[in-house]
């Protein structure tokens, strides 16, 4: 009997590791397509706003939850369209992101002591969570790598060229210095992975 208890535990162990690794090729996969298709993810962020948008005006009409739960996700949702102005360029210092995390921790909380003290099946808080606050921070986050193969362009923030380089040296200097979603795991692979020698013939 206890042979068959053991077999579960490394079952377990097996089965949490390929989900692991299922997760991250997932993440990797999408990273690699926000890099390729940026003009277009910016228009699924500004749907996914907008469909969160409507579903705290569904919630506000059709269900009995706090007038704040919905006031504070509402102002979230409209710092996240701020955000998405500069998109795919993210400014770590700049207002609409540093309101943007403070509201996603205060609408966990706030989300947390509703759901603490009034019943809801498990079903309904899970798509609450995922839909009115996960599913936008996370296309932020699988985003972050999306400026790392843009071309210079008018539109960025700071001055491209300065009084030592011209926009291609510029360009370069800046590309070697990633650091988003898709650069971490081409680091994971190459570090993790066991790479193949070439044989010469």
């Amino acid at each position: 009997m206890w042979f068959l208890y053991f077999l579960s535990w490394i079952s377990t162990v097996v089965q949490l590791c390929l989900i692991i690794l299922a997760v991250a090729a997932g993440l990797y996969y999408l990273a690699e397509l926000v890099e390729e298709f940026t003009t277009l993810t910016g228009k699924i962020i500004k749907a996914l706003i907008l469909m969160t948008l409507c579903i705290y005006g569904c919630l506000f009409l059709f269900e009995d939850l706090p007038l704040s739960l919905i006031i504070w996700g509402v102002a979230s949702q409209v710092a996240h369209l701020f955000m998405l102005r500069t998109f795919p360029f993210f400014v770590l210092t700049s207002a609409p992101l540093v309101i943007t995390v403070v509201l996603v921790f205060y609408n966990h909380y706030l989300a947390f002591n509703y759901f603490g003290s009034v019943y809801h099946p498990f079903s309904e808080v899970l798509a609450y969570f995922t839909l009115c606050l996960w599913i936008v921070p996370f296309a932020f986050f699988i985003s972050l790598s999306a400026n790392e193969n843009i071309l210079p362009t008018v539109s960025e923030s700071k001055p491209i060229v300065s009084e030592d380089s011209d926009v291609v040296t510029n360009y370069f200097s800046r590309r070697s210095k990633r650091y988003g979603l898709l650069s971490f795991f081409n680091y994971a692979k190459e570090s993790i992975l066991p790479q193949g020698v070439k044989k010469k013939f």
